[in-house]
């Protein structure tokens, strides 16, 4: 694995380090007065979610590791494991439901995923960015509640609440972001 100095970090890198497998979320580059400078790098350990802030000095050398990414097609949930199959081999694997985090209901039948793998160990799942969900439940629309930046809460077909524009009603297919939980668009 590629060796690289503390300055090189940045944000997205995954490094080893302390024994554990971690990914870089926020990099800041401090010059102080006084002392050499250093990169304070808040890292997220990719196995558990633990959270540590660390210096890296220049001089310090620290392991960079390439994570290989498979798109992968889910296929069906049972005891909380989710089935995902690898479109060009068939083989199946199957990760713990846990592995998305409050992104789980966004997760639909034969939806093609980013999973990525370091050796044959599955760290991460990655949802596409914009997914199609059809609105269950919402207010009726008030007449004459046209303000720019008016919305209204409704629920979506995955139990998933979003804030939507006064126009859209019930029963009308959305794109919602899968990152930030925010209606994008109609469908």
């Amino acid at each position: 694995m590629p060796k690289i100095n503390g300055n090189e970090i940045r944000p997205g890198n995954v490094l080893e380090h302390d024994g554990g497998l971690w990914g870089a979320v926020k990099v800041d580059h401090v010059k102080p007065g006084k002392g050499g400078a250093f990169a304070q790098v808040e890292l997220k350990n990719l196995r558990d979610g633990r959270k540590l802030n660390e210096r890296f000095r220049s001089a310090d050398k620290v392991e960079k590791v390439q994570l290989e990414q498979k798109d992968q097609q889910f296929l069906f949930e049972t005891d909380d494991m989710l089935t995902f199959m690898d479109s060009e081999t068939y083989e199946q694997i199957a990760l713990p439901a846990d592995i998305l985090g409050d992104r789980r209901p966004f997760l639909q039948d034969g939806m093609i995923v980013h999973i990525e793998y370091y050796g044959e160990e599955a760290l991460n799942v990655t949802l596409p960015l914009r997914v199609t969900c059809t609105i269950v439940e919402t207010e009726p629309v008030v007449k004459g509640q046209t303000a720019a930046n008016s919305f209204k809460p409704a629920i979506l077909d995955n139990g998933v609440r979003v804030m939507i524009p006064p126009f859209v009603g019930t029963d009308e297919k959305i794109i919602v972001n899968t990152e930030l939980f925010e209606y994008v668009e109609r469908a």
